[in-house]
């Protein structure tokens, strides 16, 4: 890993930990409290893929449905477990299972109809989260050790990905 992107790992892991700790102090448990979803769901999903695209050697296109719901909903829980919006997250349960059925039809068989619960779900997600965000994100007003978590968050992930300077 070059410093780079350590510096940027280390920039977003330490802005998280603000964000998530506001106020707290950390204490025995505070891992698993703030982080069960990527300590036990998201590597179940990543496990699901791994089985599909190396252990059966793409044979097994129906570990995706649940691999892909397991990835995108660990994601959702863990976004939702560190700023605490359960309230405006929730659509991405619907989401997870439209990635997953779509994951289905991209690297299974293609059967088009596969294609009609995908599109009803994603759609439904897609404007649950329109209706429930869109109030927040108009009202979103940022001071303090929140604007400080998501500036460490944002300048973590422009040193990671940025351009280099030869």
């Amino acid at each position: 890993m070059d410093k780079r992107a350590g510096l940027g790992l280390l920039l977003i892991i330490a802005g998280v930990f603000m964000f998530a700790g506001r106020g707290n102090a950390i204490e025995a448990g505070y891992v698993f409290a703030y982080f069960w979803p990527s300590l036990f769901v998201i590597p179940m999903g990543i496990l699901l893929h791994w089985l599909y695209f190396y252990a059966t050697q793409r044979k097994g296109a129906g570990l995706l449905i649940p691999g892909g719901i397991l990835l995108v909903a660990g994601l959702i829980c863990q976004i939702s477990m560190l700023f605490d919006v359960w309230e405006y997250t929730w659509p991405g349960f619907l989401m997870a299972v439209a990635f997953g059925l779509l994951e289905f039809y991209w690297f299974g068989g293609r059967n088009k109809w596969i294609l009609v619960p995908v599109f009803i779900l994603g759609s439904a997600s897609a404007i649950f989260f329109a209706i429930f965000t869109l109030g927040t994100i108009v009202s979103f007003t940022m001071f303090g050790q929140t604007t400080v978590a998501v500036v460490l968050i944002a300048l973590g992930l422009f040193t990671m990905i940025g351009k280099r300077r030869i």
